[in-house]
């Protein structure tokens, strides 16, 4: 049996060709592609050098985030962080724009701009918000490309764009001056510290950096002087208590003045050029002395304390400062172990009007004819300050001015608490040599002997003669009204009781003797007697003669 043929497939259908249309949905990666690529195109055109700036600590800094920022404009990004081969510091790379390019030379600075305390000033307070950010200063136009930087730990103290001009001060200590302390032109902050550089092995002065912005640079002389305004100044003078402050910046982080100078002459001294230096004074007072160029080296030996004497204590004459004591030293004579005290001096004739003399005869002259001499006196009793004293001492012993290795030697004298002191000392030693006992003992004895003498037998009837004289007088003169007679029976009576007193008198003064005020005294009493007796005696001879004269007068 044989199989059958399958039939045949039927055939496929023939397909149908249709045109394809354009989808809108397309347009949105052509789009995308489109800003991807003309961004990418803007990247590159605006990408600017890769820089690497090296600093401290990356403390704040963020990959991808952190700017360089000059006056709050962007001009890169940090793109990554690395440390040093060494492992002390950090090198942060930054993505500049394109057109910060032509800024980066060798005068370009960075710095991280973070939050800051420096003594009353406060920094970087809008870095609390939005992060810390890296800080561009351009600098002076001109100089060099590069791409590799060393980055500060601080701001500047002086911008590129900033106008004024820097100077050196030279101190021997900075005390509480810092790096941002404020300069000061009549109290009014014109610049600041910039900072201070060492001495090469410390030693010497240190030299000081100030910054000081236009146009008060202009005010600034070759003949000015800056002086330290730091901290409170506490002063007490004959004025009274006297607290100066400058500033509360200047309390806390230290500060600097300068002044015009007092003017002499009418033409005043020219511009302090950059970079001038200058020596920064203690204090106002030190910079004002400094205008008195002229200096006459004198000095002085003492022999009594000197506490609270230290150089730069004032030399008075009549209480006003003509000059400065320079040192004090105690010297010890090694063959005598005499110890003494030198005071050096600085005499400033300017702070005197005197004419241009031989200063040497001058002062000679004021020491042997004028008995100029130097004293210690006390210039505060409550700080213990000293100071010497040029007086004029009258009736001084004779003294002349000496010279050792040709400075002059001003003789000296107690002064202050010391001279009182030794003054009192020589008034107790004279009253100590007085024979106090034989004159205590003589004394006693002359007041014995007067008492005697006041109670004898003598001084009684010398007295009771007195009283009879006194009363025979006060008779007559009652009875003198009462006719002639009367009066000429008692004149007799009356001369004869003055007689008797006198006679009384004169045996108690023979008796009493001795120059002493009751003998004066007795012996005037005496006189008068005598006087009183001669006179009614006179009386009685005239009435004798001329019995009318009592009504007619005397002819």
């Amino acid at each position: 049996m044989s199989e059958s043929a399958p039939p045949p497939a039927p055939s496929p259908p023939s397909a149908r060709s249709r045109t394809t249309k354009f989808s809108i949905i397309w347009l949105i990666p052509i789009i995308a592609i489109g800003i991807a690529a003309w961004l990418g195109y803007r990247n590159w055109v605006n990408r600017g050098p890769m820089i690497s700036v090296t600093f401290d600590t990356a403390a704040g800094l963020t990959a991808g985030q952190t700017q360089v920022q000059h006056k709050a404009v962007a001009l890169g990004t940090v793109h990554d962080i690395t440390l040093t081969p060494d492992m002390r510091r950090v090198i942060v790379h930054i993505q500049m724009h394109a057109d910060a390019e032509k800024i980066l030379t060798n005068h370009t600075r960075f710095w991280v701009v973070r939050p800051r305390i420096n003594g009353a000033s406060i920094t970087g307070l809008e870095t609390l918000i939005s992060g810390a950010y890296i800080g561009i200063d351009p600098g002076a136009p001109g100089g060099t490309y590069q791409e590799d930087f060393t980055g500060l730990e601080s701001a500047p103290g002086v911008r590129s764009d900033q106008p004024g001009t820097t100077y050196m001060l030279v101190t021997d200590s900075v005390g509480s001056l810092g790096e941002g302390a404020p300069v000061y032109f009549r109290d009014l902050q014109v610049g600041e510290v910039l900072g201070y550089t060492m001495p090469p092995g410390g030693e010497g002065p240190i030299l000081v950096q100030v910054f000081i912005r236009s146009p008060y640079d202009s005010y600034l002389r070759t003949d000015s002087r800056f002086w330290n305004v730091s901290g409170v100044q506490v002063g007490l003078g004959p004025g009274g208590l006297k607290v100066q402050l400058a500033s509360l910046q200047a309390l806390l982080s230290g500060g600097v003045a300068f002044g015009l100078p007092e003017r002499r002459q009418s033409i005043a001294a020219p511009s302090a050029p950059a970079n001038a230096v200058f020596k920064l004074y203690s204090s106002k007072s030190e910079a004002d002395n400094a205008r008195y160029r002229q200096h006459y080296h004198v000095a002085t030996y003492l022999d009594s304390s000197v506490k609270g004497l230290v150089p730069g204590a004032q030399v008075t004459m009549y209480g006003l400062q003509v000059g400065t004591v320079t040192g004090v030293r105690l010297l010890i004579d090694q063959k005598t172990a005499q110890a003494r005290v030198r005071v050096d001096m600085e005499l400033e004739p300017e702070r005197v009007k005197v004419s241009d003399s031989d200063k040497a005869a001058l002062l000679e002259q004021m020491v042997a004819a004028d008995g100029m001499r130097a004293s210690v006196e006390s210039a505060s009793f409550l700080t213990g300050e000293a100071l010497i004293a040029l007086d004029f001492v009258k009736n001084a012993k004779s003294a002349s001015v000496t010279y050792e290795d040709g400075v002059p030697i001003i003789p000296s004298r107690p002064g202050g608490v010391d001279g009182i002191m030794a003054s009192a000392s020589t008034l107790m030693d004279k009253v100590a040599a007085m024979p106090l006992t034989q004159i205590g003992e003589h004394v006693d004895g002359l007041l014995a002997h007067t008492d005697r003498r006041l109670n004898s037998p003598d001084m009684t009837a010398t007295l009771r003669a007195l009283r009879d004289s006194l009363r025979h007088v006060s008779e007559l003169t009652a009875h003198a009204d009462q006719g002639m007679q009367p009066l000429l029976k008692r004149l007799p009576a009356m001369s004869a009781a003055l007689q008797s007193t006198l006679q009384s008198a004169q045996a108690v003064l023979g008796s009493y003797g001795g120059d002493t005020d009751f003998h004066r005294d007795l012996q005037g009493m005496i006189v008068q007697l005598t006087d009183a007796a001669r006179s009614i005696r006179f009386l009685t001879d005239y009435l004798n003669r001329h019995p009318s004269s009592l009504i007619t007068g005397r002819q």
